[in-house]
């Protein structure tokens, strides 16, 4: 899609602040993303960092893409600690990206770009496998069709290496939340690990080629070299969700 296309044709979105953080908005009701001020680089929101536990499956990612900005928290993340990674963000609202200084989203360079785009005709005409794809595309009506259909998550497949992995974020509350998540499954020959939040509002779905099917995580998880201490110590909890929720699988739990 060029970046000429009218920004007319896309819903503005807002930011709501208080003394510590900042939120983007479609609506007062819901969140798309919020940073802490005095921790910018941080994932303040716990769907994030389930997302991020595609480091236990893939834990050197030589390229990562990202469908979604938002306020760019995962962006940003990735930036800060996956400093060997190169990282796509591609993101279809022009005024959503108008908003990455707003969310200190760092600026395009040689490993990390940010670029306005279909995410469905991205992984669809990629050439370059990837070895995660990450998929957190919400506009102000929820998850577009475009990106939970079953054509959108076999081009998905097509798009990673044999070895790559897929994280979704999908609503559980949507009304084809069972159909996407099938979808999914069918997509990736049942290699699908759902993994819900406490909230029951955010699940996010790993799937992969047989990399779910590899070594288990095992019970000490252990800290990845490209994290610092503090940001381990904020992953660890959804980490182990994640490990647990694979073994409880394995087991037919």
């Amino acid at each position: 899609m060029p970046d000429t296309a009218d920004p007319s044709q896309f819903v503005k979105p807002f930011v709501y602040e208080t003394l510590n953080s900042r939120a983007l908005h479609f609506s007062i009701c819901e969140i798309q993303s919020r940073m802490q001020v005095q921790r910018p680089d941080a994932l303040d929101l716990a769907y994030t960092r389930t997302m991020m536990a595609f480091l236990l499956f893939v834990p050197r990612p030589e390229r990562l893409a990202m469908i979604g900005l938002g306020g760019g928290s995962l962006a940003k993340f990735c930036h800060r600690h996956l400093a060997e990674t190169q990282i796509e963000v591609v993101e279809i609202n022009p005024h959503v990206i108008a908003l990455r200084e707003q969310f200190q989203v760092p600026a395009d360079g040689t490993r990390f770009r940010v670029r306005r785009g279909d995410g469905a005709d991205f992984v669809r005409h990629t050439h370059d496998r990837l070895d995660v794809l990450l998929v957190d595309g919400f506009d102000h009506e929820g998850q577009p069709p475009a990106l939970c259909s079953q054509a959108f998550y076999d081009d998905c497949r097509a798009a990673l290496r044999a070895d790559g992995l897929l994280a979704v974020n999908l609503h559980t509350a949507h009304p084809e939340f069972q159909r996407h998540a099938a979808r999914l499954t069918r997509a990736f020959d049942g290699e699908v690990l759902l993994v819900g939040d406490k909230d029951c509002s955010n699940t996010i779905a790993f799937a992969g080629r047989g990399v779910l099917r590899g070594n288990a995580p095992s019970a000490a998880l252990r800290k990845p070299r490209s994290l610092d201490r503090v940001a381990w110590d904020d992953l660890l909890p959804a980490f182990a969700q994640v490990a647990a929720a694979l073994r409880l699988q394995r087991e037919g739990g």
